[in-house]
């Protein structure tokens, strides 16, 4: 089967607004929870988390992992669906990999570069590290983007592995 290029913009479209609302939530609610992702200068400067916030980071982080995990292998299933079931593996890796990419290419691009470095909106900012340069280090994020790489290979491998064994 050709790539479903119409399949694939909705389901990028809806992975990509799905995982920025929930992520937006946790940063907006406390920017602390997602104190793991931020850069070390800023862990450095800030206490770390408390019991509380770590129990927090956990139950209202969940959504968002649950998102980033289930959604590509959904997608996938429907990939092969659209096949009627005649999709090999490739193409299904290839399908569930862009499906997590299109996340990542946002989250570097326009969550990280364009929101978080560039504009850095007061919700965003830790208290007490405010006015920090590490909050413009387009370096971190860029790292943080390769690494996302990497986890959208083993993302579109997980859900293809699923589809092709549950598919």
């Amino acid at each position: 089967m050709a790539f479903d290029f119409s399949l694939f913009i909705s389901f990028s479209g809806l992975y990509v607004a799905l995982a920025t609302i929930f992520l937006l939530f946790l940063v907006i609610y406390n920017p602390r929870l997602m104190l793991q992702d931020y850069p070390p200068a800023i862990k450095e400067i800030v206490p770390p988390k408390t019991e509380a916030e770590k129990r927090q980071s956990i139950w209202l982080g969940m959504p968002f992992m649950l998102v980033l995990l289930i959604f590509p292998i959904y997608a996938t299933f429907a990939f092969q669906g659209r096949a009627n079931g005649g999709t090999g593996f490739l193409p299904l890796w290839l399908f569930a990999f862009w499906i997590a990419f299109a996340f990542n290419l946002w989250d570097w691009l326009i969550l990280d570069w364009l929101i978080f470095c560039t504009i850095t909106p007061k919700r965003f900012v830790i208290p007490g590290s405010e006015g920090h340069p590490a909050y413009k280090d387009y370096y971190f994020h860029f790292h943080g983007f390769l690494i996302g790489t990497v986890l959208s290979a083993v993302m579109g491998l997980i859900a293809a592995g699923t589809v092709a064994i549950f598919g």
